[in-house]
């Protein structure tokens, strides 16, 4: 008998009752309440429902130990917190998404303490800040000591039970996404459990959707994760065909408390708060054994710490390891970490006296639902928040701390997106009926429908802890991928019911978690292959997207969008240019480009899976430049193939194909105008350097650049003038100094200002710009090394070399040179002629002797050298 495909719709009951709203946030931790209590105020008229698998004040958040990081310590900074987040998300995190959690999370976090969370304080009355793994900073505000997750649920739980707009229904199991004949998402199925006019499956018809379903951690026989964490959320958004990213990074935290070898479910966590007040982790000789693994010590990214742990325990057999906080004496366990004490004591472990057991278990999901920073998924009207969704701030491994954070500043932008975008939505009369099979049922009796036996579950669990676990090689991931399709047969029909549901969707998040754990040939942050020890980001550096089809998982491989491969960084690096800010360069281009909306027309007229190759081509003579900043903008938008046909600063002629690109057509057409922007400037200023050179080629002189360039485009344009042929020119104003008129004027004379330079900064470089003749002998007496001549004629170009000549001639030959007589060897003299420059004149200008003839024009007047994009076929 084949194996059963993945279900694209839960087998149900038909709804029996139906209710309406504004907004249907499915989730009742940080992320959901804050967004319904944000979209609240927006829009006091809005009905906002919040469903929940348990009660309101029930999932992972209440959990949450360590606290919320935040920069609030004048000493910290937002970019420190971003930098300590994309170190601990290993080359994956999106920065412009960590940037936006950085910025906006300080805000968020004040404004839930005016929603009324209490957080502690010293003496003083200022927050405490602690550090956990990862930071390199007291950034952590934590509640109750080691109850943070709890006092921010009761904070948001009371203020949600007081608005009057937003109405709960508890005890609810969300089944599927109701879409409109649009593909709109347009509300949810679910399943009350309890009695009354709202039990057993109904239909929430609403405007948007919000997932705020929390984590998958029950997917592992042993997690830290509440019994609700089955990953509902993700497997509602693959049967809708939503994109799901990254699902392989799970973070499996490394200090859970150890209950022995045969201990499953829910464990106690033992916080990094802890480690990070001083505590050590000691193997069962005692030995530290995180010393000399990482500069951070016990302190590592988690990644880092599981992994530590997890070779010693291999190295010596055990089961387990030691955490050793016994040096924090019994007042600082009781006020510091009452939670953790109680929980320790209530499984025979005293803290105070003894070292505690601990060893890693399924955490978080670094992976999840992609969305945008607005939280949008890949479907219309449905957002993700929280551990649910894949906002790209973790990466490869969550920095601690970041999570409730996360949901806060995630939340309050999905509040403002649902209202912002309320007016354009149809919610009631003019929205399909829910009871209508184009939006009830994904499309129709075809899609493959079904549930797993419930008493799959265990065994599952085992599988994916004991193949998909912490340790990861193609035989293991293989056995675990076997054992999955094996748990989808069943041999008696499985009746519709909340364990049915839940097993379900915990064998389809594993086959997919599964499935990207297989394909990813690397290790990397919380995925660590056996059999492929080292990150590889020539290979790797990109993200694994599934979708769910009738039929089967989809993967595909995306390039990271925020780095640049790390070839082509390589080969700016070795231009001269700066690779990070290129990456920066082409983030803003593309954001001008796209706005909110992306590439309409790409997006109206492609289909999203549709592939090509597109030629890169001359349409006039000319000398190229600007094709790793090209490839750069085309690696950004998904290419998967570039094919170089022309190197920077050859000459190409008319039709010459420069370089060839493979991948998503949108993609593709969406990267081109920001692509040829870059390359048919770049090489126009090229382009004209190039006639420039050879109409002074075989004299001395040679072409320069100025600072006349475009904002943001200065080592790009001066890269170009290289790529033709010339030289550059001061980079800045702090590279050289150059005394002008207006600098002469306020300084009392040239002379004034000179020496005045000098006495600032006696090892720089001074220029000095003369517009006459007779200013050139005092300038040469105090020891100028450049002398740039303004607007001079031929022969007063030809007068000033012979000044110059004549000057050095004079001074070389005195006997009785002083030490105070500053004057330089010809040789060490530059002459740069400027102003008024043509082409037809350069020649001329070149042959009186001068070293450098300075061209504006090449940089701020260039014409594009026109080079178009074809798509083949």
């Amino acid at each position: 008998m084949s194996t059963p495909p993945i279900p694209l719709r839960l087998t149900a009951p038909a709804p029996g009752w139906e209710v309406e709203a504004d907004v249907v946030v499915v989730g009742s931790g940080v992320a959901g309440l804050t967004v319904a209590l944000r979209h609240a105020e927006l829009d006091p008229a809005a009905k906002v429902l919040v469903v929940t698998k348990d009660v309101l004040s029930s999932g992972s958040t209440r959990w949450a130990q360590g606290g919320i990081a935040a920069v609030l310590d004048p000493a910290d900074t937002p970019e420190e917190h971003l930098s300590d987040t994309l170190v601990a998300g290993v080359g994956l995190c999106d920065v412009k998404a960590v940037r936006t959690l950085v910025t906006e999370g300080p805000g968020a976090l004040r404004r839930l303490m005016a929603r009324g969370a209490r957080f502690d304080r010293t003496p003083d009355g200022d927050l405490q800040l602690g550090r956990e793994g990862g930071h390199r900073r007291d950034r952590i505000v934590h509640a109750g000591g080691d109850a943070t997750g709890a006092e921010v649920q009761r904070a948001l739980a009371e203020a949600v039970r007081a608005s009057s707009s937003i109405e709960v229904i508890e005890h609810a199991l969300v089944l599927d996404l109701l879409k409109d004949a649009r593909g709109r998402a347009a509300g949810v199925t679910l399943h009350v459990m309890g009695e009354g006019a709202r039990d057993g499956v109904g239909a929430v018809r609403a405007g948007a959707v919000v997932l705020a379903t929390g984590g998958m951690g029950q997917v592992y026989a042993a997690t830290t994760n509440p019994a609700v964490s089955t990953g509902d959320g993700v497997a509602l958004a693959l049967r809708a065909g939503a994109v799901v990213r990254d699902l392989e990074f799970v973070q499996f935290h490394p200090t859970v408390l150890w209950l022995g070898a045969d201990s499953t479910g829910q464990q106690p966590l033992i916080s990094e708060a802890v480690r990070g007040e001083g505590a050590f982790l000691i193997d069962h000789e005692g030995n530290a054994f995180m010393r000399g693994v990482h500069e951070l010590a016990d302190l590592a990214p988690r990644d880092v710490v599981a992994k530590a742990i997890t070779r010693t325990m291999r190295r010596t057999g055990r089961d387990h390891v030691h955490l050793d906080g016994r040096h924090f004496g019994a007042d600082l366990w009781a006020t510091r970490f009452p939670t953790i004490l109680a929980a320790c004591r209530e499984h025979g472990i005293d803290p105070v006296t003894e070292p505690i057991p601990v060893a890693p278990a399924a955490h978080y999901a670094s992976g999840g639902v992609r969305t945008d920073l607005s939280g949008r998924t890949s479907i219309d009207g449905l957002y993700a928040c929280g551990e649910v969704a894949c906002t790209g701030i973790h990466g490869a491994n969550r920095l601690a701390s970041n999570s409730l954070l996360e949901g806060l500043v995630f939340a309050e932008r999905i509040a403002a997106d649902v209202h912002a975008t309320a007016a354009t939505r149809r919610i009631h009369a003019a929205s399909p009926s829910a009871s209508d099979p184009e939006v009830a049922a994904p499309a129709g009796d075809a899609v493959p429908s079904g549930l797993v036996d419930p008493r799959v579950r265990a065994r599952v669990q085992a599988h994916m802890s004991r193949g998909s676990g912490v340790l990861r090689e193609r035989e293991s991931v293989a056995a675990t991928a076997r054992a999955l399709r094996d748990a989808r047969w069943t041999p008696v029909e499985v009746a519709p019911c909340t364990e049915s549901w839940e097993a379900t969707n915990l064998l389809t998040v594993a086959t997919v978690l599964t499935a990207a754990a297989a394909a990813r040939l690397e290790t990397r942050g919380s995925h660590w292959r056996e059999d492929f020890p080292d990150r590889d980001d020539d290979e790797w550096l990109g993200h694994l997207d599934v979708t769910l089809t009738e039929e089967g998982l989809s993967m595909i491989y995306t390039p990271h969008a925020d780095r640049l491969p790390p070839r082509l960084a390589q080969e700016l690096a070795a231009a001269g240019l700066d690779p990070d800010e290129i990456d920066a360069l082409v983030d803003r281009a593309l954001a001008e480009d796209l706005q909110e909306a992306g590439d309409v027309t790409s997006l109206a007229t492609i289909p999203a899976d549709a592939r090509a190759v597109a030629d890169v081509v001359a349409r006039a003579d000319g000398v190229v430049a600007g094709l790793a900043a090209a490839e750069a903008v085309f690696a950004r938008l998904g290419a998967t193939r570039t094919e170089r046909r022309a190197k920077d600063g050859e000459r190409v002629r008319r039709g010459d194909v420069l370089m060839s690109v493979e991948g998503p057509t949108r993609g593709l057409l969406t990267a081109e105008r920001t692509a040829l922007n870059l390359l048919t400037h770049l090489s126009g200023i090229a382009t004209l350097t190039a006639r420039w050179v050879e109409a002074v080629s075989g004299t001395r002189a040679r072409v320069r650049d100025s600072r006349k360039t475009l904002p943001g485009l200065r080592a790009l344009e001066k890269y170009a003038v290289r790529c033709g042929g010339g030289v550059n020119h001061r980079m800045s104003l702090s590279d050289a100094a150059l005394i002008k008129d207006n600098h002469v004027v306020a300084a009392g004379g040239v002379a004034e200002a000179f020496r005045a330079v000098r006495e600032r900064y006696p090892d720089l470089v001074i220029e000095v710009e003369v517009d006459r003749l007779d200013q050139i002998e005092p300038v040469l007496r105090e020891g100028a090394q450049e002398i740039l001549l303004d607007n001079f004629s031929v022969e007063e170009i030809a007068k000033a070399v012979q000044i110059v000549q004549n000057q050095t001639s004079n001074t070389s030959e005195a006997s009785n040179q002083t030490s105070t007589d500053r004057t330089m060897e010809r040789g060490q003299v530059k002459l740069e002629a400027s102003g008024g420059l043509t082409l037809e004149s350069a020649r001329h200008v070149a042959e009186t002797g001068v070293d450098y003839l300075a061209v504006g024009a090449l940089t701020h007047s260039a014409p594009a050298l026109d080079i178009a994009l074809d798509l083949r076929g």
